[in-house]
């Protein structure tokens, strides 16, 4: 059975009226400028990373800690003074998907319930969406460490 065959008359007009007004996305320019914004997102962190090595004898592995805090930072200072935003608005998932679309989470929660006081409404409200992901990721850890403790007690690894 067609999905028009349970529509009256007017509802199959309405639907064809709505696709003849209905936008046209641009998908092809939307994947190119996530894309572009989240590889230049990419290159900063790229770049803090080297900035830790060069100026502070990290190593390549012990610099990711400060290189995502500092990310986080930027992101959350970025979304303050409301840059961030506008760089979602044109980047759309390429500024989410990277670690500074976690800050700006954080922070969009807590500026938008600043009125409501620092704890009930910036304390309470902070972590709402990104708990979440908080929560999840150290689920994920602990199952995952949980797993290998185990193959290794078994002496599989």
């Amino acid at each position: 059975m067609s999905k028009n065959a349970n529509k009256t008359p007017e509802q199959q007009q309405y639907e064809q009226l709505e696709q003849k007004h209905e936008l046209k996305r641009p998908v092809l320019k939307n994947c190119i400028r996530a894309f572009w914004v989240g590889g230049l997102i990419c290159v900063v962190g790229q770049a803090i990373t080297y900035f830790y090595i060069y100026f502070f004898n990290f190593t390549e592995q012990t610099a990711g800690n400060p290189t995502v805090a500092t990310m986080i930072f930027i992101s959350m200072l970025l979304t303050g003074f409301g840059v961030y935003d506008r760089l979602g608005q044109f980047g759309g998932a390429g500024s989410a998907v990277p670690v500074t679309g976690f800050g700006n989470a954080v922070i969009s929660a807590a500026i938008e319930h600043r009125t409501e006081g620092f704890v009930l409404g910036v304390g309470g409200n902070m972590f709402k969406l990104a708990g979440s992901v908080i929560l999840f990721g150290v689920f994920s850890a602990f199952v995952v460490a949980l797993i290998k403790t185990l193959l290794i007690i078994w002496g599989v690894i």
